[in-house]
């Protein structure tokens, strides 16, 4: 008999089922609404030999040794080291908008004296975000505050979440910043790769362990939970409370996946559309792990409002509706026994795969006073 239910087989669950199962040396059973494991990570190599990422790039970064050594446990990573293009005025250039965007979207002068008034006000290689940037008393500054607002931030926002930039929470718009350096790098973290096998390997090492009995195409709401003495629950929150309280509004994603006779669509893994057409992004998986091919998949990437039993959701919407909201599901949470929350879902929060791996070590240190090395 199981003594642990955890409900979810993405990156929250299967870690903490994974040290349950290892460092407790318990029985735990894991169960998934979909038919495979990873949620959201879940990739496959196509017949073509590519190895596509279902729902949507992830690209692994972070700055936790810890969380890095845990991951090698299961894995090797390649060096990759992601960048991002975006289409501008019709060229395409580096996002986030840093000092080599500079130069390819504006006439060598006028690039040269707005490099030399950001570097006298600010210091170099740092983040400014967006909507700070935009407080600008020098009129060629706030010429190009606005230039980048309009042409990167605006209409791409309104896009991804479905509202204007000043319905939503700060923590979401700084991570749209202008960057004062010619790094190109996406992400800055020390630990940066993708999974040479793919992210569902990782998975499937950590959930064969001999303590864990995995159930999958199984709803929490089918399963007699009494009989278990904890549960670690990685869905959302309000769904668990069967919605009593109101529904909290996510972002979803819908990719449109296309096949093309030809070695390559684009010039790199991600491109984005700020200011062109209804999608915002379109990824070409084969660079990633440099699959060879004579075709290559892309996946036009569609943002859409979550509706239940229609889509899944990806992004919590972080304004303070939602926020009160969950703050009364917490709430309720926190009056259970040996019921735990956590994820992007559970813990209504925006995480990255790091984030969310570092979380369920964190709790399970927590609530077992065990500390991991």
């Amino acid at each position: 008999m199981s003594k642990n239910l955890v409900v979810g087989a993405g990156f929250s669950g299967a870690v903490i089922a994974f040290l349950l199962a290892e460092k407790l040396n318990e029985k735990v059973t894991v169960i998934d609404k979909k038919e495979h494991i990873a949620g959201n990570c879940f990739d496959y190599r196509d017949a073509n030999g590519i190895m596509i990422h279902k729902y949507g790039p992830h690209i692994f970064h972070t700055e936790s040794e810890k969380v890095w050594k845990f991951l090698k446990q299961f894995t090797d990573f390649n060096t990759y080291m992601h960048k991002v293009y975006g289409i501008i005025d019709g060229i395409e250039t580096h996002i986030p908008f840093n000092f080599n965007t500079l130069y390819d979207v504006f006439p060598h002068t006028l690039a040269k004296r707005l490099e030399e008034k950001l570097l006298a006000k600010f210091e170099y290689n740092s983040k400014v975000p967006i909507l700070e940037f935009q407080k600008q008393d020098d009129d060629d500054l706030k010429f190009l505050a606005n230039y980048i607002y309009e042409k990167i931030f605006l209409h791409y926002t309104t896009k991804q979440w479905g509202l204007n930039p000043d319905e939503i929470d700060s923590a979401v718009t700084a991570r749209v910043p202008v960057y004062l350096s010619r790094d190109d790098r996406y992400f800055q973290d020390k630990y940066q790769g993708i999974p040479l096998e793919g992210y569902t390997k990782i998975f499937e090492k950590m959930l064969s362990h001999k303590n864990i009995k995995l159930k999958l195409k199984t709803d929490f709401k089918n399963i007699n939970s009494s009989k278990y003495d904890r549960i670690f629950f990685t869905g959302s929150i309000d769904e668990f409370f069967n919605y009593d309280l109101g529904q909290l509004q996510y972002r979803s994603v819908n990719f449109k996946f296309e096949t093309y006779n030809k070695p390559y669509y684009q010039s790199s893994v991600s491109v984005n559309y700020p200011c062109n057409y209804d999608f915002t992004r379109v990824h070409e998986y084969k660079y990633f792990l440099d699959d060879k091919s004579d075709k290559t998949v892309i996946a036009k990437e569609y943002s859409e409002l979550f509706e239940l039993g229609k889509n899944d959701r990806y992004y919590p919407i972080p304004n303070d509706k939602n926020t009160e909201l969950y703050a009364k599901y917490l709430e309720k949470a926190q009056k259970l026994n040996n019921v735990y929350f956590l994820g992007r879902l559970g813990d209504y929060k925006y995480y990255n795969m790091d984030k969310a791996i570092l979380r369920a070590i964190e709790l399970f240190e927590k609530i077992f006073d065990i500390r991991l090395d």
